[in-house]
């Protein structure tokens, strides 16, 4: 099975950093800490991500 990353799926999604982070209602930095592994993400937010990119969790390659 392929996986994309979290940023890859914003991406596809044709959506920015800010964006993400205005509908999430989260700092812009929490949204680049995500893409990039420095903060782990919670099960709620990952599963709002997913929702909002329209991609099923188990196609999502965390970088941690």
């Amino acid at each position: 099975m392929l996986k994309i990353s979290l940023k890859a799926a914003r991406v596809n999604a044709n959506l920015s950093q800010s964006e993400v982070a205005k509908i999430m209602k989260k700092n812009k930095q929490t949204i680049i800490n995500w893409e990039r592994g420095k903060t782990v993400i919670d099960a709620a937010n990952f599963t709002a991500l997913c929702k909002l990119y329209k991609v099923d969790k188990e196609y999502i390659l965390l970088p941690y």
